[in-house]
């Protein structure tokens, strides 16, 4: 039997690497708005593991693009 996550489960796994990532290019989540034309209080609430905002698969795609990911490393769980 498949194992069944909450939708929380994968923004979350979602979230960290975005951060991770971010940090890992040297980028502030003020630098990372506005390459991926988006404000950064949106940003900080994708980014915030308190709040549970969800976001569209076209902003995970440009996060993707400015931070120079494969898309599908922002849900690997390592």
């Amino acid at each position: 039997m498949a194992v069944k996550h909450t939708d929380n489960y994968y923004y979350d796994i979602v979230r960290k690497n975005i951060k991770k990532y971010r940090l890992q290019k040297g980028y502030t989540q003020q630098k990372l708005a506005d390459e991926a034309e988006m404000s950064i209080d949106y940003l900080a609430e994708i980014e915030s593991e308190k709040r549970r905002k969800s976001f569209s698969l076209a902003v995970l795609g440009r996060i993707a693009d400015v931070l120079s990911v494969d898309i599908k490393k922002f849900f690997d769980e390592k």
